[in-house]
């Protein structure tokens, strides 16, 4: 990012910090009895469960417990499910677990894929595995670097197929995940993207100095914003045993108390989604916990730094 560009996004991103945990003012939310809020996607309209199912939640699951899996969280009230070709078998699985209700829910999923060729190769097969003929919300996946922005939106780029694919009514909404400060500022300068799927995440945040410029610029655009991450501690220690998580490439965030600062943090901000991770037991700790993410007091904002501060972020940003 160009110098100029940095300092135009930091001041907008100032006045949202110092106003924080107030983010939510401005937002249309939705509570039911029994159910999980929802939260509005942007400009869309959409109104979305503020906990997302991650379609890793099926990964090398059996039919049988795809399903069970599927209906808990529709029973709560999830409505927003994400799911992309790498997440192993994780499409095949949720598919047929997720077609009875599909009428009712936003299905979005993802593809790595950076030309049009490939793009279109991959969204076809996408729409066959999850038994549906469009999607809700279609992303750009993992964008990292410059080169995959300049890649995908070029000519013969991935982007090419999304557009198409938008006029034939195979997808509704078009956006991105991104796991770059760089990149995610560089897309959204660049296409006036419906959606951002981002790390939001507490530590990384306050110990990274990762995210806010992205959610600043994101609100600006009022773009539909979706977190990632909000329940990552941090990187794997060295040594650690990862047996228990196979699922998780950081350390998730595992008690009730931990669970509730990460999800707290990150939905205090005007986000309308957080996805946990796609281990099936810490999903449903954040199903089971949703009654209780309200937004921060001002008194636990410098608890929640101080805490970020103990460990390692999972991702840092340096401009």
């Amino acid at each position: 990012m160009k110098r100029r560009d940095f300092i135009r996004f930091t001041a907008v991103t100032a006045p949202m910090l110092s106003v924080f945990p107030a983010g939510l003012a401005g937002m249309e939310r939705k509570i039911a009895p029994g159910k999980i809020e929802k939260r509005v996607l942007g400009r869309t309209g959409v109104m979305l469960s503020m906990i997302g199912f991650g379609g890793i939640v099926v990964m090398d699951a059996t039919p049988e417990d795809a399903a069970e899996r599927v209906k808990m969280a529709i029973d709560r009230g999830i409505n927003y499910f994400d799911v992309a070709p790498s997440y192993g078998d994780a499409e095949i699985k949720l598919g047929p677990a997720l077609e009875p209700y599909r009428k009712d829910v936003f299905l979005a999923c993802k593809t790595q894929k950076r030309t049009k060729a490939e793009a279109r190769k991959e969204l076809e097969q996408s729409l066959k595995n999850l038994r549906t003929d469009h999607f809700d919300l279609y992303q750009h996946h993992a964008v990292t670097t410059l080169e995959d922005v300049n890649t995908l939106l070029g000519p013969g780029g991935a982007m090419e197929t999304f557009l198409e694919a938008r006029n034939e009514g195979k997808i509704k909404y078009i956006g991105f995940s991104a796991h770059s400060v760089e990149a995610a500022m560089e897309l959204m300068n660049r296409f006036d993207f419906d959606t951002i799927l981002f790390p939001f995440n507490f530590a990384s945040w306050n110990a990274g100095n990762f995210g806010p410029q992205v959610l600043a610029r994101a609100k600006e655009k009022k773009m539909g914003i979706l977190a990632l991450k909000a329940m990552a501690k941090g990187p794997w220690p060295e040594g650690a045993d990862r047996s228990k998580y196979p699922k998780c490439w950081y350390e998730p965030l595992v008690s009730d108390e931990e669970i509730l600062t990460g999800l707290r943090f990150t939905l205090s901000h005007p986000i309308t989604a957080a996805v946990p991770p796609g281990d099936e037991n810490l999903f449903k700790k954040a199903l089971t916990l949703a009654d209780k993410i309200k937004p921060l007091k001002k008194s636990e904002i410098q608890l929640i730094k101080q805490k970020a501060q103990s460990g390692v972020p999972l991702f840092s940003y340096t401009a």
